[in-house]
C-alpha cells in the first residue's frame, strides 16, 4: 500500500524527469530510512540524519557511492517533497574518494577479448571496449541502434542523455557476423527471455569469467574496459594520420597473429 507521503516522492521526482531506475531507488533509500527509526521519515529530524549518516559510515561501513546516493535520496526527500530547504545543511555531501583506476595492459585487453567460446559474449565485451559505453548502456543497446551507414551506435546514457558513439569497422564485422548467428530481433543482447536486455548482472559475470579465463589477476570489473577505451580507431570515418598523434596506434594483438578481434590502442 503506498502511502499519501509515499506518492507524493513519486510525483515529485516524475516531475522533474527522474529514470525509473533512480526513483526506485531514492524511493527504497528514504524507506529504508524510517524502516531504520520505525517511525515516518517526515517525523525524523537533524539529529535523525546525523546519527543514520554516521551508522551508514561506521557500521554499515558503505562504499562512497552507495552512501552517495542515500544521501541524495534524502536532500530530494526533504528539499523537495517536505519543502524543507533549510536541512540540506544537515545532510552534507560526502568528500568524493581520489583513487586511480586499476589499467589492464593493451596484452590482458587482447586475452579478455580473445578467450570467450561464445560470439556473443565476445561481441558483448568488444563492444564495452570499442565503444567506451557503461555496462548497463551496453546491455540497453537495440539492434536499430547500430547506424552502419554512418558508423555510430546510438548510446541511452546514464540520466536519460542519449548520445552517438562511434562504430569501429573491427566491430561492425564483429557485430555482423555476431547477428547472422544469433539473429537478435529487439535487443541487440538479449537475455535468458529474449524480450529482455541482459542484466547488468550477468555482463559483470561474463566479465570475470573471461578474465578468469585469461588469466588475469587484478581485480578489474567492466567499467575497466572504460578506462582503456581508445579516443578514435584507425579506419573510422573521423580518423586522420594527426589523430594518433606522435606515438600512433598500436595493435593488441601480435603482428604474427591478429585475430578477428584486433583492435587499437593509442601508444
Amino acid at each position: 500500500m503506498t502511502t499519501p507521503l509515499r506518492q507524493r516522492m513519486l510525483e515529485e521526482l516524475q516531475r522533474r524527469n527522474y529514470s525509473s531506475k533512480t526513483i526506485r531507488l531514492y524511493l527504497r533509500h528514504v524507506a529504508e530510512f524510517a524502516k531504520h527509526f520505525r517511525r515516518s521519515p517526515d517525523q525524523l529530524g537533524a539529529e535523525d540524519i546525523r546519527r543514520y549518516q554516521l551508522f551508514l559510515i561506521q557500521d554499515k561501513k558503505l562504499a562512497w557511492s552507495s552512501y552517495n546516493q542515500i544521501v541524495c535520496a534524502l536532500r530530494f526527500f526533504y528539499a523537495k517533497t517536505l519543502q524543507r530547504a533549510f536541512l540540506l545543511e544537515e545532510i552534507p555531501f560526502p568528500r568524493m574518494e581520489q583513487r586511480l583506476p586499476t589499467i589492464l595492459s593493451r596484452e590482458e585487453v587482447a586475452k579478455i577479448l580473445s578467450v570467450p567460446q561464445h560470439l556473443k559474449t565476445r561481441a558483448l565485451l568488444m563492444t564495452i571496449y570499442a565503444t567506451g559505453v557503461r555496462r548497463s548502456e551496453a546491455a540497453h543497446l537495440r539492434v536499430n541502434d547500430i547506424d552502419s551507414a554512418r558508423m555510430t551506435i546510438t548510446v541511452r546514457g546514464k540520466g536519460q542523455k542519449d548520445r552517438l558513439v562511434m562504430l569501429s569497422p573491427v566491430l561492425l564485422q564483429t557485430l555482423r557476423q555476431y547477428w547472422r548467428h544469433n539473429k537478435p530481433k529487439q535487443w541487440l543482447f538479449p537475455g535468458r527471455n529474449r524480450d529482455q536486455p541482459i542484466s547488468d548482472n550477468d555482463v559483470f559475470a561474463v566479465f570475470q569469467n573471461a578474465v578468469r579465463r585469461a588469466g588475469i589477476t587484478k581485480k578489474v570489473s567492466p567499467h575497466s574496459l572504460r578506462h582503456c577505451f581508445p579516443p578514435l580507431l584507425p579506419g573510422h570515418p573521423q580518423y586522420s594520420s594527426t589523430s594518433a598523434g606522435s606515438g600512433g596506434y598500436t595493435s593488441v594483438c601480435h603482428p604474427s597473429n591478429p585475430g578477428p578481434f584486433c583492435l587499437y590502442f593509442l601508444a
